[in-house]
Parts: structure tokens; sequence; C-alpha cells
């Protein structure tokens, strides 16, 4: 009777032992976890209270005073998304009050920026991977409050940039690009693809691609192919219509000379400037040529752009690229050329109703339909004479100069 009494206390102990060391596992597998998952390698300081837009602009002002600069190194033009703007320097994205350069947020990781854009209403952060060969982790943060959103992995390479249009991204490096939807969801491979689920389902996986352009649900690339003697254009659906991994193609269509940069895309066409002597040429939905028009550019900056996404804005009426000294102004539909305005520093901005282009010796204040300069702005950049890409969040100027991020306030003196 004494043994049959004391089984169940042993049992018990015995229980309670094997809790303690299930219990003990889990504890020391989830601090391992914690000790190397991403979110232990990332420092997310949301702002406390949303923020406040600066004033809409009502007119151009007579001139502008600095408010205040940031290093931002990891934005290629001013990321203006909700209310105020971001800058990224270095593993650190920052959200900041337009007016004052104030940080109200921030999102850092333990690993560099490659770069960040705004798309979908979110500011979208892709970073490296540890050892720096690819830039593969991105991050989608509301842009008032800096609460992180939707995470993925593109399989994007070092030197990778963003562009968004609509409900798409597309994140792009030299042999391969991805685009997301807004939950990021990959919708489309394109390129040389990372362990294909499927082999032979990329037409060219062995071509570099040498400039990309997104708009209107449609994505053009400027293919080299090594077998070919000029460039290719290529002109895909990127909304996931079909498999990822499986392109939809337009068309896609051998240009007549390599070099060949592609400014832009718009629901019926698709414009190319050409090398030697520089010609804009323009393609219809079918890959057939509709325009071959002469540009008033040097040729000597007809290339396939830095980073492999042409210098461009737009205002809704028209598309404004920048070639390297010259502003050319294009109808958004058409893309047939306008006008072109020389000794420029960037495309520029629309600002209450007029366009405002970077020139040396300040902003020039442009009839965007007519493409006269009306009176120029003095401001001085200290020695800066690189390019300068404009931006707007309400009466605030923006100028991304090289690594820096510079705000312009109108001058309440004038």
């Amino acid at each position: 009777m004494l043994r049959a009494r004391e089984l169940p206390e042993r049992r018990r102990r015995r229980d309670l032992a094997v809790a303690a060391f299930v219990v003990l596992l889990v504890v020391a597998v989830a601090v391992g976890y914690g000790l190397t998952s991403p979110a232990a390698r990332t420092e997310s300081v949301p702002a406390d209270a949303p923020g406040v837009e600066p004033p809409v602009a009502e007119v151009v002002p007579a001139g502008f005073v600095e408010a205040w600069r940031a290093p931002s190194g990891a934005t290629p033009q001013p990321v203006v998304s909700g209310p105020g703007v971001v800058t990224a320097d270095g593993d650190a994205v920052v959200g900041r009050d337009a007016t004052t350069g104030a940080p109200r947020w921030s999102y850092t990781r333990d690993r560099p920026l490659c770069t960040v854009g705004a798309g979908f209403g979110q500011v979208l952060a892709l970073y490296a991977t540890a050892d720096g060969t690819w830039c593969s982790e991105l991050s989608a943060l509301n842009p008032d409050l800096g609460t992180r959103g939707p995470a993925a992995n593109p399989d994007v390479g070092a030197g990778a940039r963003l562009a968004a249009s609509g409900s798409v991204v597309v994140a792009s490096s030299p042999t391969y690009l991805e685009t997301l939807r807004s939950d990021l969801v990959t919708t489309l491979q394109y390129g040389a693809v990372t362990a294909p689920a499927q082999p032979d389902r990329q037409p060219r996986p062995d071509c570099t691609h040498t400039s990309v352009a997104l708009g209107a649900g449609r994505l053009g690339v400027v293919e080299s192919c090594p077998a070919e003697a000029a460039d290719r254009l290529t002109l895909l659906r990127p909304d996931g219509t079909g498999d990822a991994d499986t392109p939809t193609v337009e068309f896609s269509v051998p240009l007549s000379t390599r070099g060949a940069q592609l400014v832009a895309v718009s629901v019926d066409r698709a414009a190319v400037v050409l090398p030697g002597p520089p010609e804009l040429q323009i393609f219809d939905r079918s890959g057939t040529q509709v325009g071959l028009i002469g540009l008033d550019v040097p040729e000597g900056e007809v290339a396939p752009p830095a980073g492999g996404i042409s210098a461009t804005a737009t205002d809704g009426a028209r598309v404004y690229w920048w070639s390297g000294s010259r502003t050319v102004a294009l109808d958004r539909t058409a893309l047939a050329p306008l006008w072109t305005l020389r000794d420029t520093l960037g495309p520029g901005t629309a600002y209450a109703g007029s366009l405002l282009v970077p020139v040396a010796a300040g902003i020039a204040v442009v009839d965007p339909v007519r493409g006269v300069v009306q009176r120029t702005i003095p401001v001085d950049r200290g020695g800066y004479s690189g390019p300068v890409m404009l931006a707007a969040q309400g009466e605030v100027l923006l100028e991304q100069r090289g690594s820096e991020m510079v705000a312009l306030r109108p001058d309440s003196r004038n």
C-alpha cells in the first residue's frame, strides 16, 4: 500500500521536471531567435502623434530660404509621402516634419540601405543582405507614423532602384527585375531568375537591363543582349495576370543601335531616346514605330541612365525628362516632345501651377505649356553644381543635391 501511495508523487516530480525542461528549451529557442532574427536587428521608433502638412503653395514666392538640410544618400530623389518628408542615409530611414526637418519617426537596421522610395502611399525601404551582394529585404513603412507594414524579399542585385506607378512597384537591377503589388506580393519576375521554379520561362535571361520605365500599367525594359548587335525594347504586363515567373510580353522589338534610353511609357506609347544624332523613337502598343523626332540635346548625353532609371518628373499633363543639361517636355499621352529648356540641373517639379526647374543661378519659374522662363529665383547652393532633383511638399521645396536633402521655404521677407 505504501508503494502504491508513493508512485503518483514520483510521477508528478518526473512530469514537473519534464515540463520545466520543455519550458527552458522553448525559452532558449525564443531567445536565440530573438538575437538572430531580423526583428532583433531592427530599431523602430514610431511617431507619437500624426504629423501636420505644410500649407498648400498657392503662388510661387518671390524668394526661397533654406529651412533645413539632412544627409540622404539612399534617396535618388526627394521622398515625399504622407504629411512629411523622408530622408535615408546609411542604415536609417527618418520621417521628418517638412517645415522644420525635425525627426518624427525612424527605422534602422544593422545593414546598409540600397535605396528608398515611395509607392502605394507607403515608404519603401530596400536593405542589403548581410554580405552586401543582394538588395532583397524590402519593408513598407507608414509615412506618417513610421509603423511597419508588409515586407518582402525580392532577389534584386546590388545597385537596385525602386520605381512606383499606381498599384505596382518595380525593384530593378542590371540583370533582374521584380514587380510587387501593394501588399508586396510578387507579380512579375524578369531576367536572370534565381533558382526558378520552372526552367525556360524567361525569354532572355542572359541580357542586361540598361533602362527601365513604369507607367500606366505597363513596364518597359531596354535590354542589351550578347547575341544581338543592337539593344531591344520589351514591354511587359506587371500586374500579375499570370504566373509571376512567366512574363506576359506585349511586344519585344530590336532597336537600331546600342546605348538607347527608355524615357517613359504611357497607355499607348513608349518613348526611347537613340544616340548619334539624338532622336526620340516612339512606339505604339504593337511595337510599331509611330514617330522618330530629332532632339535638341548633346550627343554625349544620350546613354543608358545611371541606375537604369531616367531622371523624369510629371505634372499629369506632361513628362519632363532631364538629359544631363537640358529639360525636355513630352506630352503625357502621345510622348511627343513639346519644348526643350537648356542649361538645367534636373527635370523640375510642379509648384503652384508652374514648373520649377533647377538652374545654376537658382530656380527657374517656367510656363509648363510653352517652356518659357518667366523669372529666376536666386538660390545659393554653396558651390554645389551637380544634378538637383526637386519635389514639393505643400509650400516647401525640396532639393536632392547628391547625398544631401535641402528644404527651402518661401522667404517671408518678400
